[in-house]
């Protein structure tokens, strides 16, 4: 998979203030210890939505505002005992979650999509393909938006054992904490696969809860799940941090705005994932 360099200056300049880092606890290889106390803050949403300008410099027209998250968040996770799996969250909001995975593709172009736009994305990232760069997300995540475990190497999950599972799971979670300051809260198993052993090594390294998906954007397209092929409320939306090349010859600004445009055509507006997960208390 090929990695991408950018200046760091750049990204230092965009940045500003990220979340007020904490200490990251060791996991060691294979161990099984979790990684520090999980927070899930997020930015308030901002008080001025984007203009009509604003959209049409991404050639899109404005989505709906998304609504006040519900007081009663719908998800609620436990500090202990076996992590569920999601990929869909209750609510009758028509809203969908976007989630963004690994890191490959490191495009300064999408920090300004995000930041004109104000759409909140939750990104998985595996270490892997980001460790040339860390910097690059760290202006997405001063915007509001969460940074969650995609393991160390993506490996299919569900086939290897559960000491090589709590090497990636463990392993991200550490590298995440300490590069973003916050622990990773979810995890998503790479390729959507799991097991038993999996959801024992996810809970004993630090995340709640493992969230798969309802459909993926193939860079002008959604694949549904469902044979009706149409998004519910609630729906978690996957795409990648792709380029051109992984792409064919597709921007991922140009592929992010296709997602957008189906989501709209739908009557759906975005909404931010964490906002309806309540994290273990105490």
């Amino acid at each position: 998979m090929k990695r991408h360099n950018r200046q760091s200056g750049f990204y230092g300049a965009l940045t500003g203030a990220v979340v007020a880092a904490m200490a990251a606890s060791s996991c060691g290889t294979g161990g099984g210890s979790a990684v520090g106390p999980v927070t899930t803050s997020s930015q308030p949403a901002p008080t001025t939505p984007p203009s009509a300008t604003t959209w049409q410099k991404w050639g899109l027209t404005p989505l709906p505002a998304p609504p006040k998250p519900p007081a009663d968040r719908p998800v609620k996770l436990s500090a202990t005992g076996t992590v569920p799996v999601f990929a869909h969250l209750p609510t009758s909001q028509k809203v969908v979650f976007i989630t963004v995975d690994d890191g490959a593709e490191k495009d300064p172009k999408f920090i300004e999509m995000i930041g004109d736009l104000k759409i909140p994305i939750t990104m998985f990232l595996m270490n892997d393909t980001i460790k040339s760069d860390y910097g690059y997300f760290k202006p997405l995540q001063a915007m509001g938006n969460h940074i969650q475990n995609h393991t160390l190497h993506h490996p299919v999950m569900n086939t290897i054992p559960l000491a090589r599972q709590k090497e990636e799971v463990c392993g991200d979670q550490k590298i995440l904490t300490h590069q973003y300051g916050t622990a990773p809260l979810l995890f998503r198993p790479p390729y959507g696969s799991y097991n038993s052993d999996t959801k024992t090594a996810v809970g004993e390294c630090g995340p709640r809860a493992i969230v798969r998906w309802r459909e993926s954007m193939q860079i002008t397209t959604l694949r549904y799940q469902e044979a009706d092929k149409k998004l519910r409320p609630g729906d978690i939306i996957l795409t990648h941090f792709r380029g051109p090349k992984e792409l064919k010859g597709t921007t991922m600004t140009e592929m992010f705005g296709n997602l957008l445009k189906r989501i709209q055509k739908q009557g759906f507006t975005v909404a931010r994932l964490e906002d309806y997960i309540q994290p273990p208390t105490g």
